[in-house]
């Protein structure tokens, strides 16, 4: 059990670094990141969870979609053009396994329709006036 506890406790951290090499570059994802150091904090250590739920990169990223009132249009539409540009990479270099692009197509579809239909827009003061 220590085993699994101390797997998650490095993946999260992984997720956190990942995370917040994601606020400066633009081709990496914040929010996946971020969404995957929460969930193994929150399994791992209580000690990290509240300290990841108190930072200022988990409030400005996740707080408001973790509590189910949504994401601003600024991030949906950041993690929208992330994950196009990385999927369009993936579909490029795939040119010689049609499964293989039926597939990240469909999966991006999905993905965009996720956020646009599936994750409430929230107005950018909205968030800190309902938190």
């Amino acid at each position: 059990m220590k085993l699994k506890k101390m797997l998650l406790m490095i993946i999260g951290c992984i997720g956190v670094g990942l995370g917040a090499l994601g606020v400066v570059l633009p081709i990496l994802p914040t929010v996946p990141f971020l969404l995957l150091a929460a969930f193994c904090f929150a399994r791992s250590s209580e000690r990290l969870n509240n300290w990841f739920i108190g930072t200022n990169l988990y409030k400005n990223n996740l707080e408001s979609y973790v509590k189910g009132k949504g994401m601003t249009r600024k991030t949906k539409i950041k993690i929208m053009v992330t994950v196009t540009v990385l999927m369009m990479i993936g579909f490029i270099m795939m040119d010689q396994v049609l499964v293989g692009r039926i597939v990240l197509a469909c999966v991006w579809v999905f993905h965009i329709l996720y956020f646009m239909f599936g994750v409430k827009t929230i107005k950018t003061g909205q968030e800190s006036m309902q938190i």
